[in-house]
């Protein structure tokens, strides 16, 4: 039996939910549009991701098992904190939360090296991402959460284009969009 590529779920799950909280960061939406990010990121960031990642594990797919499964929870915990666990809780604290995703894509990016440069690149704008992000509530500087808005938006087109070029390159039995494949 073959299963299918549960790659792209994943990649959508990631780049659509990153998109509409980067358009937030980087000050395209008012911070009142943040509920629907929430919901977007419980259904579809959250939830799509993690069973995308558990789909990587059945097929034997480290890499996109460990990506996804913690991707997912991400989204899960960015929404049940900002709506339910947030009050009261200091700015540093959410910029070192946001450090530490900032690590732990970094391991991540080491581990694209032997993957395909599309998804090396995702991850090379994902964790400076991250760190712009956790730096500005840490310094009070809000131009480094707008940088973080503007290299979310990298990403997510980024992640966007993996996520079609899977989908487009296996309807078409060819490489249509090209990813940069390792060989």
């Amino acid at each position: 039996m073959k299963l299918a590529n549960p790659a792209p779920l994943g990649l959508f799950g990631f780049a659509l939910t990153t998109w509409l909280l980067s358009l937030v960061n980087a000050g395209f939406l008012p911070g009142t549009s943040v509920p629907l990010v929430l919901a977007m990121a419980f259904a579809f960031g959250g939830t799509a991701q993690f069973f995308a990642g558990l789909m990587e594990m059945a097929k034997g797919n480290t890499f996109g098992f460990v990506a996804f499964c913690s991707y997912g929870a991400f989204w899960w915990s960015f929404a049940l904190f900002a709506k339910f666990f947030g009050d009261g809780v200091p700015g540093a604290a959410v910029g070192w939360y946001l450090i530490v995703w900032g690590a732990f894509t970094f391991a991540m990016w080491i581990g694209t090296f032997a993957l395909n440069r599309a998804l090396f690149l995702i991850f090379l704008a994902l964790w400076p991402t991250f760190f712009l992000l956790g730096l500005g509530p840490i310094t009070g500087n809000a131009e480094l959460t707008t940088l973080g808005g503007y290299g979310g938006l990298i990403t997510a087109l980024l992640a966007f284009y993996l996520g079609a070029a899977d989908i487009i390159n296996e309807a078409h039995g060819r490489t249509v969009l090209p990813v940069g494949a390792r060989s």
